[in-house]
């Protein structure tokens, strides 16, 4: 039998067989990777964001765009959680949204404030059981085919975790900051540092944090508890990442409350200490992204 004879000859033909630059960095669309795209008519674009669930970020989220609304901005919020959408209960909205001449989603407003969900398109008992490939579907309806007819800031009310959505958004879209929302206790944190590290990875601007349920006020004794602890964990990440420390949202019933009904705080109680939070960090956030 005739021996093979190997040669290294295609090794050398092929050191750089993906075509890879020697030098500089390799364009997104190059990487595999899609390019980040505005939403139209929006200028600015932030994501509220928990990686945890159950901290309060949708109401966050809903104040915080409502507050922006009382600083005289054109404000919209959308809820990019498919499976547990919050912001039509928050909103007290229903209905499905009609389509523009434009064969765009129209928003449904309320408060002054424009709004989108899939909590619009499907039953109020209806589960979402959908696998990976229609939930992006449907997110990039939400994100690209509403008509929100100018806005000078659009609020992303993220869903809980560090996964698809979250990747989807951060990769295709024009961001411009993200607030990153928690809870004082250690398990709340733990989960807040994961997402702080995603938008790094990413390179999105981390706009700041807000301690929410820091501390609740006996409406009889007036005495004072940090049911959570008297931990800081919240400015204690800001001062080790480096990033701003937006404020403090009290504990209290009628927070929970108002949002139930589907008034919240910022239009139910305008002038209480409560608002007046939302109203202080909606300030930072706005001036944060250059619109104060």
């Amino acid at each position: 039998m005739k021996p093979r004879l190997f040669s290294t000859l295609r090794c050398l033909q092929h050191e750089n067989p993906l075509g890879l630059p020697k030098s500089g960095t390799i364009p997104r669309m190059q990487r595999g990777l899609p390019e980040r795209r505005a939403i139209k008519d929006v200028k600015k674009v932030i994501a509220v964001s928990s990686a945890k669930g159950g901290v309060g970020k949708s109401t966050l989220a809903v104040n915080l765009a409502l507050a922006f609304a009382r600083l005289g901005l054109r404000s919209g919020i959308l809820d990019t959680d498919i499976f547990g959408p919050s912001i039509p209960t928050l909103l007290n909205l229903s209905g499905e949204p009609r389509l523009s001449s434009n064969n765009q989603l129209v928003p449904l407003s309320n408060y002054g404030v424009k709004s989108m969900s899939m909590g619009y398109l499907v039953g109020d008992a209806a589960p979402v059981v959908w696998r990976g490939l229609m939930v992006m579907k449907a997110l990039q309806q939400l994100l690209h085919e509403v008509e929100w007819g100018g806005l000078d800031v659009l609020v992303l009310d993220l869903p809980p975790g560090t996964g698809d959505t979250q990747l989807t958004i951060t990769q295709q879209i024009v961001l411009d900051g993200a607030v990153i929302v928690s809870t004082p206790q250690d398990i709340a944190m733990k989960d807040a540092v994961k997402g702080i590290n995603m938008f790094k990875t990413v390179k999105i601007p981390i706009l700041g944090m807000v301690q929410n349920m820091s501390l609740f006020t006996c409406p009889h004794c007036q005495n004072s508890t940090h049911i959570f602890g008297a931990r800081s964990g919240v400015t204690h990440a800001c001062e080790e990442f480096g990033i701003p420390f937006l404020g403090d949202i009290p504990l209290h019933a009628s927070i929970c409350d108002d949002a139930d009904k589907g008034k919240p705080t910022v239009v139910s109680e305008p002038e209480s200490v409560r608002a007046l939070a939302f109203m202080d960090i909606a300030t930072n956030v706005a001036r944060g992204i250059k619109l104060l």
